[in-house]
């Protein structure tokens, strides 16, 4: 069973490769589409601005790929910026067009008394929908954020899991077989892992 990793030249591609592999699975680290949709599963990682990483994807038609993943049956994953990407507009630099495979917006973090931007750190997750697959068997803890940006869903059914950073922040999002992750879940310990883990049981047996 193959993970595509999505190279669009904004990405964590070396943890996120290796953790894949230290779970048991085959990674491929590859911006060429066939490949992509050949895989077993999907993911997107992004470290960087928004509008950037729009940009890339566009240039390589990578943000076409992606959607047509979304829309099968592949198991796709977004992490950290890759998982705002999914969402329709981010506020980064200005309004840009998203993915728009989640109904919803990426915004800055309002200045509040006694909460820094950005936010870094370890912040326990609270699960919403505890059935979800990405979820099962798992116990609510703690894992690793750092973002200044965060995202709106539009539709409460795609909250997965939520974290508290002087209100409500999206963690987790799920809908039929597209997900994201606001955290790097391979930087994020054990729980991050079993996440990471959750993910790719989707994907079927491991190599």
């Amino acid at each position: 069973m193959t993970v595509a990793i999505v190279d669009y030249g904004m990405g964590n591609l070396h943890s996120v490769s290796k953790a894949v592999e230290r779970l048991g699975y085959k990674s491929l680290v590859t911006g060429d589409a066939r490949e992509i949709l050949a895989a077993n599963s999907v993911i997107l990682p992004g470290v960087g601005a928004f509008s950037d990483a729009m940009e890339h994807l566009r240039e390589t038609g990578l943000d076409l790929v992606v959607k047509e993943a979304a829309a099968g049956s592949q198991p796709v994953l977004g992490i950290c910026l890759g998982m705002q990407l999914l969402f329709s507009s981010g506020e980064e630099h200005g309004v840009h067009e998203g993915l728009d495979i989640l109904p919803g917006s990426v915004v800055r973090f309002a200045p509040r008394d006694g909460y820094k931007v950005p936010h870094m750190g370890w912040n326990k997750l609270s699960f919403r929908q505890p059935e979800s697959p990405l979820l099962k068997d798992l116990e609510e803890g703690h894992v690793y954020f750092v973002h200044s940006y965060h995202a709106l869903a539009r539709q409460e059914s795609d909250l997965l899991a939520v974290t508290d950073y002087g209100h409500p922040v999206t963690a987790v999002v799920g809908r039929e077989n597209v997900f994201g992750m606001q955290f790097h879940p391979e930087k994020s310990g054990e729980l991050g892992m079993k996440l990471l883990g959750n993910f790719l049981k989707l994907t079927g047996e491991r190599a």
